[in-house]
């Protein structure tokens, strides 16, 4: 009795560690890269367990490389995945370069993959170029008539300069700066609408694509709509401040005799102060009497008197008592 319950206990044993072996280690892998004639031994996949890889993440992107005729090794697949890439994008991408006859190593499409950049994609645009389109670029005619302008730009990738090359923004501001500096040379804003290749053209010499991840195939001219004309607004504010320059001067002037007109009749005032000092001087050394004094003060209140009355309306002031005369 004793002995069947060892045996029992045995087998027990026996299957939980076929249960761990086949829990633990990925068989349906191994077969998997067995059926592919790939190498991949059972102590790499534990390996891989141990050092927190998923072999299935290793593995299979390594079938995929052998059928493809892609000779690459496990620890490579393993290291770059180590290193936070996507092996399966990397690997995808060397197929489709192969392919596509484009020299591409694992090393460079592991660098580009790990420098953030889509390693796939950049194959796929270097077989198939992508074109971007420039938003309305604002750009003035010497004749100071704005043109707005929509370009679209045909680019391929560079491969070997994807790693710390410019992108897709840095072309755009290049070719807008291209755009507005070849209107901007242009003498009028027709020359431009006749020929809006020549934008073109000269944009596409200045090598726009130097040091960008880039290789710019083409610049086409999609749309040229007439703006604003600034030089007429220019021309328009330039006269605006003018005037209020010499409304400035004008006002300076105004003031100026107003200032001239107050001194003046602070003089006059003046010199009538002195006139009662003179008739008292006058009066005094005999030079003027009584009676004349009194005749001039009546002559002075009769002026006064009539002023006042002309004033009203009710006489005729002297001079227009003289002009009958």
């Amino acid at each position: 009795m004793s002995g069947n319950f060892g045996m029992i206990v045995l087998v027990g044993v026996i299957a939980l560690l076929i249960l761990a072996f086949f829990i633990f280690v990925p068989v349906g892998l191994w077969i998997s890269a067995l059926a592919a004639n790939v190498k991949v031994g059972i102590f790499d996949l534990v390996g891989m367990k141990l050092r927190r890889v998923r072999p299935g993440k290793i593995v299979m992107p390594h079938i995929k490389s052998t059928k493809a005729g892609i000779l690459l090794q496990v620890n490579q697949l393993e290291a770059h995945y180590l290193a936070g890439g996507n092996v399966d994008r990397v690997v995808d991408a060397l197929i489709a370069a192969e392919r596509a006859g484009i020299e591409l190593t694992f090393e460079k499409a592991a660098a580009i993959d790990l420098a953030g950049r889509d390693v796939l994609e950049a194959v796929k645009m270097s077989v198939n170029p992508k074109v971007i389109e420039t938003p309305n670029v604002s750009a003035v005619a010497k004749d100071g008539i704005e043109l707005l302008v929509k370009a679209r730009v045909t680019v391929r990738t560079n491969l070997e300069r994807l790693v710390g090359g410019a992108g897709e923004a840095t072309i755009l501001a290049r070719v807008g700066e291209g755009i507005v500096t070849t209107v901007g040379s242009s003498l009028s804003h027709k020359e431009v609408l006749e020929n809006p290749d020549g934008i073109s053209k000269v944009v596409l010499d200045k090598g726009l694509d130097s040091g960008t991840a880039f290789e710019i195939l083409s610049i086409d001219i999609a749309d040229v709509d007439v703006g604003r004309n600034i030089g007429a607004e220019l021309q328009t504010v330039q006269a605006e401040a003018d005037k209020n320059i010499a409304q400035a001067k004008a006002e300076e002037r105004r003031a100026m005799a107003v200032a001239k007109e107050q001194e003046m009749r602070a003089y006059v005032v003046e010199a009538e102060a002195e006139v009662p000092k003179a008739l008292a001087a006058a009066l005094r050394e005999g030079r003027l009497g009584v009676m004349d004094y009194y005749d001039m003060q009546n002559l002075k209140a009769d002026t006064d008197m009539r002023n006042s009355l002309s004033d009203n309306g009710q006489l005729p002031s002297l001079n227009e008592n003289k002009a009958k005369k």
